[in-house]
């Protein structure tokens, strides 16, 4: 689902134009980016929590040669 379909879905169910809709989207979107970089978690109710965790560095694969390698450690979103 893009963020064009969101918006097309809200402007069905609303009176909002699709500019507005999607000006919404992208607002909801870009606040719940902000909060995340800041460390706190987004939580809608009835739908799912959104959080960023840290991995760990680990040891992979490179899937071109099969050579063992170290990941580095990052944020990602769950």
């Amino acid at each position: 689902m893009t963020k064009a379909i969101i918006a097309e879905a809200i402007g069905k169910k609303t009176s909002y134009t699709r500019i507005q809709s999607l000006e919404l989207v992208d607002s909801l979107f870009e606040i719940m980016k902000q909060t995340l970089e800041s460390g706190e978690d987004v939580l809608i109710s009835g739908f799912g929590k959104f959080s960023v965790k840290e991995k760990m560095e680990r040891k992979g694969r490179n899937p071109q040669n099969g050579q063992p390698m170290m990941i580095a450690p990052r944020k990602v979103l769950t």
